[in-house]
């Protein structure tokens, strides 16, 4: 998918380091850099060859070549139910406000909905306001619990949305 100011494309393996700099770069701007946060999951060094498996599909979106935002969605862990997670979608602040959330987010659910999943989950935290804004705005309600056994014990927000 290509617009005027963005293109979101699967990821590839000499993505792997400017999406693991990305994750390392927009988490601790959160305050999410501590135990039980996915900046610690040890497929941020891999995230190429952690989400070309069956199940799963990860995204980038650049802007002149350069990779400035990125997310996925693969099987819930834990779940056996036919739910997907939203994973790792994170935009270095050069991309946000450009519609590429949105459009990532659609991107994202679309994979979902031709895995075969039926529903997708996400986990947040306080203080990730805009993200959760374009959750609900896609669809996502919150729920007030987490679901499956992600390890991201640290956070505090779940979101799910029927496919």
């Amino acid at each position: 998918m290509t617009t005027e100011n963005f293109t979101i494309r699967p990821i590839r393996a000499d993505d792997d380091l400017a999406v693991a700099h990305i994750i390392r770069s927009v988490m601790p701007e959160f305050g999410a850099d501590g135990p039980g946060f996915a900046i610690h999951d040890a497929e941020v060094n891999m995230m190429h060859a952690a989400y070309a498996g069956i199940g799963s599909a990860y995204f980038v979106v650049e802007r002149d070549g350069i990779v400035l935002g990125g997310g996925g969605v693969a099987q819930l862990l834990g779940d056996t139910s036919g739910i997907c997670e939203l994973r790792k979608m994170y935009f270095l602040p050069a991309l946000r406000g450009s519609g590429a959330g949105s459009a990532l987010m659609q991107r994202c659910l679309d994979s979902a909905r031709q895995l075969g999943y039926r529903q997708c989950y996400l986990e947040t935290l306080t203080g990730m306001d805009a993200a959760q804004k374009l959750y609900l705005r896609s669809g996502f309600r919150r729920i007030d619990h987490s679901l499956g056994s992600t390890g991201h014990h640290s956070c505090d927000r779940f979101f799910l949305i029927d496919l």
